[in-house]
């Protein structure tokens, strides 16, 4: 069954980690506060996370994974192959949650699609350098959208969410319904810090920046 588990754990890693949580994360883990509740909570997502890829590649990866785990445990006589697989939670089964998180990234593709089209026409270099007005004419679906940080979530400076179709040129996907994107270039100055384009600068970073680096 080697091939079956090294696809999952690759999918996992350059999917599921790589593309989507470490990249949406990075902006939270780089640039909020150590005493902030999300950072804090990715902390712990990323201890957990380093427990299970260290075990579940240990077989296959067997130099590699004991040279992670002896740089993390130096001070300790220990080996990743004395450790057990983690068992994971029931509680983390949670098919509302994960259907929840299905349809926000269902309409994230949509976001990047539109804003990757930009990129390749050299309007812009970063998603950073975008603030998309997106149109949800699911009832439904507009308040899972709205009940999360989308515009984090689309790696975007800003976004503008309405429940309605919009009746101008639009970007959308064939297998993602009711939702279209139009395409703006955010407002603002960049910020040096976490590379965010606002409007008010202080010495050239935002009130974000600013507030963490004077904690």
């Amino acid at each position: 069954s080697f091939q079956a588990v090294f696809q999952q754990l690759f999918q996992f890693c350059t999917q599921d980690l790589s593309s989507i949580y470490f990249d949406i994360r990075k902006d939270c883990l780089y640039c909020d506060s150590y005493i902030n509740h999300t950072r804090r909570a990715a902390r712990t997502v990323l201890d957990k996370i380093f427990y299970r890829l260290s075990s579940w590649l240990a077989p296959v990866l067997v130099f590699t994974t004991e040279e992670v785990w002896l740089e993390r445990f130096k001070d300790f006589n220990s080996s990743i192959h004395l450790q057990d697989i983690p068992a994971n939670s029931e509680e983390w089964y949670n098919p509302e949650l994960g259907m929840k998180w299905e349809n926000i990234f269902q309409v994230r593709r949509v976001v990047t699609g539109a804003i990757e089209i930009e990129r390749q026409n050299k309007v812009i270099g970063s998603s950073l350098e975008s603030a998309p007005e997106v149109y949800i004419s699911n009832a439904n679906l507009y308040e899972v959208i709205k009940s999360v940080n989308f515009a984090e979530i689309c790696i975007t400076s800003d976004l503008v969410l309405k429940k309605q179709k919009t009746q101008r040129i639009s970007f959308s996907l064939p297998d993602v319904k009711d939702v279209e994107v139009i395409f703006k270039a955010a407002g603002g100055c960049k910020c040096e810090r976490c590379w965010k384009y606002v409007e008010n600068l202080n010495s050239g970073i935002c009130i974000r920046c600013e507030s963490v680096l004077s904690s």
